[in-house]
């Protein structure tokens, strides 16, 4: 009798010891889930409408431009209304340019307001706002290349597809919508990471290899060459403290082959007929076993890749028949070790064409 009143009373705080356990850790996600960005939080395309000194912030191409009252407004799905108050500054290097795009990238700058605690920009202070450089269906594209580097590891940027209008006064007609695009800021990013920012330039060798590793063979799927570690160019460096090795994040695509924007060109030195031509841009690693786990990852994450695309009813034919092909052209080299032997050690060439670093890739 004692024995079987023991062996209850044992399995009564086991039960309560695992439904604590449980309860804990559906605490837990509950609140990783209500810590998570809410901008970032769906897929939906979030039509944004920016209203006041419109104009002056997309002529303002300045080497410093000024910034510009505004008020960003979005609707909930009862139809009510969100409008905050907002800064609007021109950023960018070559999209900045009028004599490369129509329209400016933005930065929007957001006060710390009540509403704004209220709103889906709860967590933001100064986030990049992409506009459509030429054509806004290069948005999207840019958008699904975010995505696929999502696939492949959380330390990536997190990007969420919109539609803007904008109008330059209250009461006149509204200018567009077109296809934009919010990026993560950085700081989220390192503090979703459990990370900090590293702002020193480094050469990839002093990186965090296996993933710089990972980050190269994703630059060359996309057929991207408009990166640099070595001058942080398109790069942003996190590490888990000031002396910890970093690692590689990328951002900014529009020039990369996928895309296939009119205005991109490769650099002259790489010796490239058009951006859709891969080139490998990874430093020299002479033993190609260091590329076994990064080809398995690849290959892994070959079907998710492809359903990005073909799950997207915002690309139309044309240019979904080109992503096929060109996704089939990469996965064929991954196929043939001696075809992606040959391209992944392009670094390592005697003659002078493997490793450049091109002039005039600098800080952005």
């Amino acid at each position: 009798m004692k024995k079987l009143l023991w062996f209850q009373l044992a399995t009564k705080r086991i039960l309560i010891l695992l439904l604590c356990f449980t309860s804990a850790g559906h605490l837990s996600s509950m609140a990783q889930a209500t810590k998570e960005n809410p901008l970032f939080a769906s897929e939906e395309v979030l039509e944004l409408t920016l209203t006041g000194n419109v104009k002056a912030a997309l002529r303002d191409r300045s080497a410093k431009p000024g910034k510009y009252t505004a008020s960003i407004s979005y609707q909930l799905t009862d139809k009510t209304t969100i409008s905050l108050p907002v800064q609007l500054q021109a950023r960018g290097n070559f999209r900045k340019e009028k004599s490369n795009c129509r329209y400016p990238p933005l930065w929007l700058h957001f006060q710390k307001t009540d509403p704004k605690k209220q709103s889906i920009f709860s967590q933001q202070k100064k986030t990049k706002l992409v506009m459509p450089c030429l054509d806004d269906k290069d948005v999207i594209k840019e958008w699904l290349v975010y995505k696929i580097y999502n696939l492949f590891t959380p330390m990536s940027f997190k990007a969420r597809l919109v539609k803007v209008s904008w109008q330059y006064s209250a009461g006149e007609k509204l200018q567009g919508p077109y296809y934009g695009m919010l990026l993560e800021e950085d700081k989220q990013l390192a503090k979703r990471n459990e990370m900090i920012e590293v702002k020193r330039q480094l050469t990839p060798q002093y990186v965090q290899q296996l993933p710089f590793l990972e980050m190269s063979v994703f630059e060359y799927l996309i057929g991207n060459t408009d990166w640099s570690c070595q001058f942080l160019h398109n790069i942003k460096l996190l590490a888990a403290d000031s002396v910890a090795i970093p690692f590689t994040v990328p951002y900014d695509f529009d020039h990369s082959g996928i895309i296939s924007t009119d205005y991109a060109h490769p650099p002259e030195m790489l010796e490239l007929n058009s951006v859709k031509e891969r080139r490998y841009r990874g430093f020299c690693v002479s033993d190609v076993k260091n590329f076994e786990p990064v080809i398995k990852k690849f290959n892994s994450l070959k079907k998710a890749i492809y359903d990005l695309y073909n799950n997207c009813d915002l690309l139309d034919r044309r240019y979904l028949k080109f992503v096929n092909r060109y996704l089939d052209d990469f996965f064929e080299t991954l196929d043939k070790p001696k075809d992606w032997q040959e391209a992944f050690m392009y670094p390592c060439k005697l003659d002078g064409r493997g490793n450049v670093i091109i002039k005039g890739l600098n800080n952005n």
